[in-house]
């Protein structure tokens, strides 16, 4: 896919070494909470199909993803459905991207977009088609897969539903990781672990719309055609939904689609969230900085790391701007150990995997919980009445001791935690010298042709 190649190659060296936007957490419906999937099959089988169904379908709504051509359109219904004068407007900014800039000076503190409840959407908006929306609402499908079957209802509809202006205004294909290949993730992803993230993510949502197919589609063909409701259009629903759900913490955590403040794009330097102001009853965000007249307006899509940042929203801030970027860094106890059955059962009675624990480091430094880990593992035999201790913590279960140190074995564990340090970062640095002879080669080919 030559998006996935345009961002990797925009973003290659700052790609991380090993109330904010929705977090993603998926679940089949209201009675079957978790899914359960053997990944494998999954994922192969998403692959497979969704290769051959791209290559023959071409989604009738939305438009390119930097287009301003429905720009206009998408302004006037909003204007028209009750959105007040704004002191923003849509253009192009950096990279070619669509954001909103500064139409007026915009101070400090200020309140902008004021986006009424009548414009969101949400699993409790009204559908186009009620007898589709009754059907899975019977069948407790939960508020994700519903909003993204929704979604798809009210796109294939076009200038039928109320939603036509902003579903023509997204992007047909979003900046998401769900719209690279597996052979994309595995070439510029080998080396991080937000790869495996990707590919679960996939299984994930193709389990989702397998499990709706069975149970609702295929039942109800006249409802659900699946010339309309299939992968590709399930997938682009998704990448619609994790790169632009907010959550609305004074609406009692709604969940929601903000049509026109889905527009900012995120900054790191900004620490101001969108948010229902009680007061103005209207999606709010209040500024922390003020813009003159053609400056980009910016909000914050959360503390997350850039790993969080590319699986969810298909971007990579640039590098060294990102202070709450983190690095995943995997754990395990040594075999050889004398107490390994034992520091293992400790683990695994306070929910810790028996084969690895992954635990974030920030510049700023590392968690308890790495620490008591690193104890744990370089703790001798004659520590063992404090093993139970060192795991609870390593859980984060333990409330009692958080300045939990053990002085006599604390240089063994912080060197226990950089030689792990150094093991993932020869993995990576292996995978860049490969990479960066494979784009040469690339390069060299495309200088001879």
């Amino acid at each position: 896919m030559a998006e996935a190649s345009r961002t990797f190659h925009a973003t290659l060296f700052s790609l991380p070494t090993f109330s904010p936007r929705f977090h993603f957490k998926l679940s089949y419906s209201h009675s079957h909470p978790s899914l359960h999937l053997k990944r494998a099959r999954s994922v192969q089988r998403s692959i497979s199909e969704t290769k051959t169904m791209s290559l023959n379908t071409t989604l009738p709504w939305g438009c390119d993803i930097d287009s301003l051509e429905n720009a206009e359109a998408l302004q006037n219904w909003l204007s028209d459905s009750g959105l007040p004068p704004q002191k923003v407007g849509i253009n192009k900014v950096e990279m070619g991207k669509r954001g909103l800039v500064a139409l007026k000076k915009i101070n400090r503190g200020e309140k902008i977009l004021f986006v009424p409840p009548s414009l969101l959407i949400s699993s409790d908006s009204d559908w186009s088609s009620p007898v589709a929306g009754h059907v899975l609402k019977q069948q407790n499908v939960a508020d994700l897969p519903l909003l993204a079957t929704y979604l798809i209802s009210e796109a294939n509809l076009q200038k039928s539903s109320r939603w036509s202006n902003y579903i023509s205004s997204l992007p047909r294909e979003p900046y998401s990781l769900l719209h690279w290949t597996r052979s994309e993730l595995d070439r510029y992803l080998k080396a991080s672990q937000i790869r495996l993230r990707a590919i679960e993510r996939i299984a994930d949502i193709t389990g989702t719309f397998d499990d709706l197919r069975r149970r609702i589609f295929s039942k109800h063909p006249h409802l659900f055609p699946k010339e309309v409701f299939n992968l590709v259009t399930f997938r682009w629903s998704f990448g619609i939904l994790l790169s632009r759900l907010v959550y609305l913490y004074s609406m009692d955590g709604k969940v929601a689609l903000v049509p026109w403040a889905d527009m900012l794009n995120h900054s790191c330097e900004v620490e101001t969230y969108l948010n229902y102001d009680k007061s103005s009853q209207a999606v709010v965000f209040t500024t922390d900085r003020a813009y003159q007249p053609g400056e980009q307006v910016f909000i914050s899509y959360g503390k997350k790391s850039n790993a969080e940042l590319l699986l969810s929203y298909g971007f990579v801030p640039k590098q060294g701007t990102n202070l709450n970027d983190s690095v995943e860094l995997p754990l395990s106890l040594k075999i050889s150990d004398k107490c390994y059955k034992q520091k293992l059962k400790a683990l695994m009675k306070h929910g810790l995997s028996a084969s690895s624990q992954c635990y974030p480091i920030q510049i700023s430094g590392w968690p308890l919980e790495l620490m008591a880990y690193a104890y744990l593992t370089v703790s001798p035999p004659s520590m063992s009445k404090q093993f139970e201790e060192m795991a609870a913590m390593a859980s984060n279960e333990s409330i009692i001791r958080k300045d939990l140190r053990y002085p006599e074995i604390e240089e063994k564990a912080v060197q226990f935690i950089l030689d792990s340090c150094e093991s993932s970062i020869s993995k990576y640095s292996k995978f860049l010298k490969k990479l960066k002879r494979r784009l040469r080669d690339m390069r060299s080919g495309e200088l001879r042709a």
